[in-house]
């Protein structure tokens, strides 16, 4: 039995081109189901793992993917947006703490998160260098964001308009950088943090102009009737949150009515959780999503597609198997005359064929071992891929 396993060795070896294609392609076909059975239970693992962290979410009403895609992980178009009255009709309840988040703005492509000081220790984010937001228009990056921009605290950045023409519809405010968080692997790592207020001037509801008072600003009064005073267009507005001018940065119209994409509710308890539930079942403005069963769902979509995919390459490793078949067979023929002088030097038909079936075997036996170390290092590596391209 060694010498032919080693015969078959000597063949294999001595026509080494052929063999390394053939166990290659025995090798994928193999991986490709058990690797993608890897990857996608690792990637519903990750995909999850935020949702399952986020115990509800009050929106607008509309579609709740895209609420819990555009407040989760920052992606997906901006759902229709809710109201400040929202947050406070959920800490008026007394059922849960409201935690705002506000993603419509960015910034060089990176999406730019109104939100409070309770995010972050609800998402367990830790400043690894300099402080949390503290006034009026400062940020704090997350660390990607840090990393790929080359700044660091003390230096800024400012927010994009919508569109090249549209300046008068969204401010592009300058935001002093104050402070870099730690790496979370999160969508956090790739976002902008500044206080909900601050996203609100972006938009244009509150803002900060020169003081109309003043003798130097007497060029931009339109009219004065007592106190009331009206500036024409030529009024000196900020694009710069400053100690100096933080006094005259002020907000117009109803709060309460002011936009957020959606409220993060943390329930004090199950019980909680449950009446809050019931209060949102038949509310015409506004839904309360629970994120694990609008993911679950997405999930369901994503394994239909896995099984039409295992399918797929199920017909396509039988095509290579056939096609592995068709060159043994092939070289059986160009062997003839080789078969031929084993057989004159005494080998029987048993030993000439159980050196061909061996060939076959440690080809077989080899592309099995390359199929198991991709599925191993699919198993190690999967997560941190998947959540680099999360991240991308």
């Amino acid at each position: 039995m060694r010498e032919i396993a080693y015969l078959a060795w000597c063949y294999l070896s001595y026509h080494r081109i052929k063999t390394a294609i053939l166990v290659a392609s025995i090798g994928l076909i193999t991986f490709l189901p058990a690797g993608l059975n890897v990857l996608v239970s690792q990637g519903a693992a990750e995909l999850t793992a935020r949702a399952e962290s986020t115990p509800l979410l009050v929106g607008a009403k509309g579609s709740p993917l895209e609420l819990v895609l555009s407040s989760l992980y920052f992606e997906s178009e901006t759902p229709a947006p809710t109201t400040l009255a929202e947050s406070e009709r959920v800490a008026q309840s007394g059922l849960a703490e409201p935690i705002p988040i506000y993603v419509r703005f960015q910034s060089r492509s990176y999406p730019i998160v109104g939100t409070s000081l309770e995010y972050f220790d609800f998402r367990g984010l830790r400043v690894a260098a300099g402080r949390p937001m503290a006034v009026l228009g400062e940020c704090v990056l997350g660390a990607a964001v840090a990393r790929e921009l080359g700044v660091h605290p003390g230096d800024s950045v400012t927010s994009s308009p919508e569109g090249v023409f549209d300046l008068a519809g969204v401010y592009p405010l300058k935001m002093p950088i104050v402070g870099v968080l730690a790496p979370a692997h999160t969508p956090d790592d790739r976002a902008i943090f500044i206080d909900v207020k601050t996203a609100w001037i972006i938009e244009g509801f509150g803002h900060g102009h020169q003081d109309l008072a003043a003798p130097a600003a007497e060029s931009a009064v339109l009219s004065r009737e007592g106190d009331r005073i009206t500036a024409n267009a030529s009024v000196v507005q900020y694009n710069e949150i400053t100690l100096e001018n933080i006094d005259t940065f002020h907000f117009h119209g109803d709060q309460a009515a002011y936009p957020l994409s959606a409220v993060i509710a943390v329930p004090h308890s199950e019980k909680s959780r449950a009446l809050l539930l019931g209060r949102y079942q038949d509310d015409d403005a506004s839904q309360l999503v629970v994120p694990t069963a609008v993911m679950d769902e997405l999930l369901e979509t994503v394994l239909t597609v896995r099984e039409y995919a295992v399918a797929a390459v199920a017909i396509a490793g039988s095509a290579t198997l056939m096609t592995t078949a068709l060159v043994f067979l092939l070289s059986l023929r160009l062997r003839r005359r080789e078969i031929a002088t084993m057989m004159k030097i005494g080998a029987s038909r048993s030993t000439v064929a159980a050196v061909l079936i061996s060939e076959v075997v440690v080809v077989l036996l080899l592309g099995g071992v390359l199929a198991c170390g991709l599925t191993l290092v699919t198993s190690r590596f999967g997560s941190a891929a998947i959540r680099a391209l999360l991240l991308l």
